[in-house]
């Protein structure tokens, strides 16, 4: 047997490849619940009424949905162009202490149609800025940026407790390490009422779609592509790899800087250094999951926060570990990988 290289990879490998890996995940990770002596379905049925059996419930799997969304968007964005940002969980939490920095202090006085837009602004600039620097590492020493962006998520954890420990704690919190708080009409407006769904769904989905049109429509697109796939051939064909890199990066650093700031805007009002459960590192499993396909992601997103969501509830009814759903999710990453490799090599005999 020999593995070949697909020339053309027929729509129905593009489509069902997502969905035959979660599936096999799913019957994966059943076997882990009947191992703790759980029925599967009943399981599987537990987390979807965990996830969406109530309007509680199924908003908060959509708030929960909302950052991966745009992590998930930020990984597929720069992944595409073959440079590889695990550094979103940094970018997420600069985006956010950035925004209630801004929103406590130093904007707090400017009306709410006008703030709201000047710190989302503000949250994805920090996380530019934060993507550029092993960006730079990478253009003018050849420094690996896994390694870099990776090592930076954690000097931007600990400058984000060095402030809500210090010029940014907030006096009112017995102290209990946070940030000051935002103004209140600085917080995003809800889409539900009595509950913490946010217009910020609504601001990933317009921003996948957004993006989706660049990849596929745009010059831009085509150069983010082509220096992915191919950077000598990109360089040959005249398209200018560095300016290319640094639009995608700051594009992707934006994304994951925005979910920060709209974490902060939409839900919380505040930084702790707990703010994040994971959502840099998930977007990347999220990412994977959609093919990178700006529209996939919000479906992976979705998937995503019902397992986690989900499986809070059937934890406490089935009396079986929630750190399944952590599992499910990690299998599903490496099921999709093995379905992304045979979308691209057929097995010849």
């Amino acid at each position: 047997m020999r593995l070949e290289r697909r020339e053309h990879r027929p729509v129905y490998l593009l489509v069902g490849s997502p969905i035959a890996a979660v599936v096999s995940a799913l019957l994966l990770a059943g076997i882990l619940i009947a191992i703790a002596g759980a029925p599967v379905l009943e399981a599987y049925r537990r987390i979807l009424i965990g996830a969406f059996g109530s309007r509680l419930s199924a908003t908060e799997t959509l708030t929960r949905a909302t950052p991966l969304i745009l992590t998930g968007l930020a990984a597929a964005t720069a992944f595409r162009a073959r440079l590889w940002n695990i550094g979103a969980e940094g970018q997420f939490y600069v985006g956010a202490i950035a925004v209630a920095a801004c929103g406590s202090n130093m904007l707090a006085g400017l009306p709410g149609p006008i703030l709201i837009p000047a710190l989302l602004l503000i949250g994805a600039v920090a996380g530019m800025v934060l993507i550029l620097i092993p960006l730079w590492l990478r253009l003018r020493f050849s420094v690996d940026e896994v390694v870099t962006s990776l090592l930076i998520n954690f000097i931007a954890l600990l400058f984000v407790s060095m402030l809500i420990n210090g010029v940014l704690k907030d006096p009112m919190a017995f102290g209990w390490p946070q940030s000051q708080s935002v103004v209140d009409h600085a917080m995003l407006p809800k889409l539900v009422a009595r509950s913490r769904l946010h217009i910020g769904l609504l601001i990933a989905i317009v921003l996948a779609v957004i993006i989706h049109f660049l990849q596929t429509r745009t010059v831009f697109g085509m150069q983010s592509r082509a220096a992915g796939l191919s950077p000598q051939g990109a360089a040959f064909a005249g398209v200018p790899l560095t300016r290319t890199l640094v639009k995608v990066a700051c594009l992707s650093g934006g994304l994951a800087g925005l979910a920060g700031a709209i974490e902060v805007l939409g839900v919380k009002g505040y930084v702790t250094t707990d703010l994040s459960p994971g959502f840099g590192y998930s977007g990347i499993v999220v990412a994977m999951l959609a093919n990178l396909n700006p529209l996939g992601v919000v479906l992976a997103a979705l998937f995503t926060a019902t397992m986690f969501v989900g499986a809070d509830g059937m934890s406490r009814s089935l009396a079986i570990p929630s750190y399944i759903a952590d599992v499910t999710v990690a299998l599903s990453l490496l099921t999709m990988l093995v379905a992304l490799f045979f979308t691209q090599y057929r097995i010849r005999r």
